[in-house]
């Protein structure tokens, strides 16, 4: 199992339950295809560095977890068949 980091950025304008909700489901895709969650970082509401999809502010997740090679690839297509991500990205992190 290798180490990765997710950071994905959620469209701004969404209640708590439905943040909640979006945490809930790409936990559960991590889960699901074998990987560890090792910890989930929230790090809220903050400016984006430039407007996307005209919104100027996005709610932050990181979120660090041990999968097999393939896990990658199925959370960044869960992502992008998302509407209410606006950004992400998935890096494996060093040994």
């Amino acid at each position: 199992m290798n180490a990765y980091e997710v950071l994905y950025v959620i469209t701004p304008e969404l209640d708590e339950e439905t943040n909640q909700a979006v945490l809930d489901k790409f936990a559960a895709i991590i889960a699901d295809n074998g990987g560890e969650i090792v910890k989930t970082d929230l790090w809220g509401k903050r400016k984006l560095a430039y407007p996307i999809d005209y919104k100027t502010e996005g709610f932050y997740v990181l979120i660090t977890f041990n999968g097999a090679p393939e896990l990658p690839r199925e959370l960044e297509r869960n992502f992008k068949n998302d509407e209410r991500i606006l950004r992400y990205m998935v890096t494996r992190k060093e040994a």
